[in-house]
C-alpha cells in the first residue's frame, strides 16, 4: 500500500477559476454554490491527470485537497474566503465520492489576514464532522508573503490547535500564492514558509501545550534536513529539545523532494517515523528530468532507491506513518 499524503486538485475545469475571478471582481450575480461542473467533467479532470499518474507510478491512495496556490487567503475579505473555501472543499468531497478507492479528502480553511484562525474552526468542523474529511491545510501566512500575522506558536492560533486536537486531525502547514514579488510562490515562498514554521516550533513549547497536536511540514521540511546540524545547535544553545525530540509524535515532513540526493539526505538525517510519502502531483514541477528521463515528482522511485532505508523503513514511509497521523483515514478494502 502506498499512500500519498500530499495531493492538490490542480486540474479543475476552467469554469471553477472563472467563478473565482468573477467573485474577486465583485460580481453579485454568481451562484453561491460555485461554477456548474458536472460529475463527468470532474471524472475527466481526474482520470486524465491524477488518476492516470497514480496508475502509472504504482501508488494507491492520495490524500487530496484544494489547490494550495488558489487558496488565496490574501485576496478579498473574510466573507470571500469563507465562500471560496466552502466551494473548494465541496469539490474535493465530490471527487472523493466519485473515486473513493483513490482519494481521501483534506480541506482548506477560510483564513484571512488579521482575522483570528479560530474563525476558521466552523468550516474545519463542517468538513470533518459532516463530510468525513481527515485533515486540513493551515496557512501560517494568510497575507501572501508579507507575514503580518503572529507566528504559529502565538496564542493567536491556539483556538485552531484546540479544535485540531479535539477532532484528532492533522494540519499540513501550507502557504498559498505570494503577492510579494521577492518570493516566487513555489520556488521560494513555499520553502521559506516550511523553514520558518519549523524554527517557530523549535523556539516554542507548543507541543507541551498541545501534546496530541499533529502538524506536517511539506516539501521535505524546507531547508531543515540540509541544515539539521544548525537546528540541533540552535536547540542546544536555547536549551530546547533537539529536532528529533521536538518532532516525536507531533511533527512530520513529507517526501516532496524532487531528486535522489535530496531524498537520501532527508531519510538519512530525519527520523523515519516522522517521514510521510508524498509527491504533490500534479503540482509545482511537472516536467521530465533530462538527466534521468523520469518525472521529477515521481517520488516513489527515490524512496525505493534510498540507501539509508530498510524494507521496514519503506513500509513506514509508504503507508504506516500516514495511518498513524491520519487517524480518520479509512483505507479501502480494510
Amino acid at each position: 500500500m502506498i499512500i500519498d499524503c500530499h495531493g492538490h486538485f490542480t486540474t479543475l475545469p476552467p469554469q471553477h477559476q472563472a467563478w473565482r475571478d468573477a467573485q474577486l471582481a465583485g460580481d453579485t450575480s454568481l451562484d453561491p454554490d460555485g461554477a456548474k461542473i458536472s460529475d463527468d467533467e470532474l471524472r475527466e479532470a481526474i482520470e486524465k491527470n491524477q488518476l492516470r499518474l497514480q496508475k502509472e507510478r504504482g501508488t494507491d491512495l492520495t490524500i487530496f485537497s484544494p489547490r494550495a496556490g488558489s487558496m488565496g487567503h490574501h485576496l478579498g475579505d473574510e466573507k470571500i474566503s469563507i465562500d471560496w473555501s466552502r466551494i473548494c472543499n465541496n469539490q474535493i468531497r465530490r471527487v472523493c465520492d466519485l473515486f473513493p478507492e483513490n482519494f481521501a479528502p483534506v480541506c482548506q480553511l477560510p483564513q484571512s489576514p488579521g482575522v483570528s484562525p479560530t474563525n476558521s474552526v466552523p468550516e474545519l468542523k463542517r468538513c470533518v464532522e459532516e463530510m468525513g474529511f481527515i485533515g486540513c491545510n493551515l496557512n501560517p501566512d494568510p497575507s501572501g508573503g508579507m507575514w503580518t500575522d503572529p507566528p504559529l506558536t502565538d496564542p493567536w492560533w491556539f483556538g485552531m490547535f484546540e479544535a485540531l486536537c479535539e477532532l484528532d486531525v492533522p494540519a499540513m502547514i501550507h502557504v498559498s500564492n505570494s503577492c510579494n514579488p521577492n518570493f516566487h510562490f513555489t520556488g521560494a515562498h513555499y520553502i521559506n514558509a516550511d523553514t520558518a514554521a519549523f524554527m517557530q516550533l523549535l523556539e516554542s513549547d507548543l507541543f507541551e501545550r498541545f501534546p496530541t497536536l499533529k502538524l506536517i511540514i511539506p516539501h521535505g521540511g524546507g531547508a531543515v534536513p540540509y541544515h539539521w546540524g544548525r537546528y540541533r545547535g540552535l536547540a542546544i544553545d536555547m536549551d530546547k529539545p533537539e529536532p528529533a525530540q521536538l518532532m516525536a509524535n507531533n511533527l512530520y515532513f513529507d517526501t516532496c523532494v524532487y531528486h535522489q540526493p535530496g531524498i537520501n539526505l532527508l531519510t538519512g538525517v530525519v527520523p523515519v517515523d516522522n517521514v510521510l510519502f508524498a509527491s504533490e502531483m500534479v503540482g509545482a514541477v511537472r516536467c521530465v528530468d533530462p538527466d534521468t528521463g523520469q518525472y521529477f515528482d515521481d517520488t516513489r522511485r527515490y524512496i525505493e532507491a534510498s540507501p539509508a532505508l530498510s524494507d521496514e523503513d519503506r513500509e513506514k514511509i509508504f503507508h504506516k506513518n500516514a495511518r498513524r497521523v491520519f487517524t480518520r483515514l479509512n483505507v479501502p478494502g480494510e
